[in-house]
């Protein structure tokens, strides 16, 4: 009988040793003030995004949150699509600039 009265015991010790630990590493659950709207920690330009800046994007790390190899490939792709969409765009505009001009002459 004393033999599991003393493994009660060391069990109880060793989970408030584990709890105590684990809100010293995680916090003791204070909320953190909410952004001002329309706030993000996120940095983007303001105009003319291009896949670089949507490369570089990173996002905060958080305990719960995206899987960060998933929105990674996200961005980068969506980068590349960004970058060929405006070379696409560039080169439709130079060609019909150029027949604008042939028209012209």
């Amino acid at each position: 009988m004393t033999t599991a009265l003393i493994y009660l015991v060391v069990m109880l010790l060793v989970a408030a040793v584990v709890f105590l630990l684990a809100a010293v590493v995680f916090g003791r659950g204070e909320e953190l003030a909410p952004l001002a709207p329309g706030a993000s920690p996120t940095r983007l330009p303001a105009e003319d995004l291009s896949g670089d800046d949507l490369r570089a994007v990173r996002f905060q790390l958080v305990l719960r949150g995206y899987k960060m190899s998933e929105v990674d490939w996200v961005l980068r792709r969506a980068g590349n699509e960004l970058d060929e969409l405006r070379a696409r765009v560039a080169r439709l505009e130079a060609e019909l600039e150029g027949r604008r001009r042939e028209d012209a002459i």
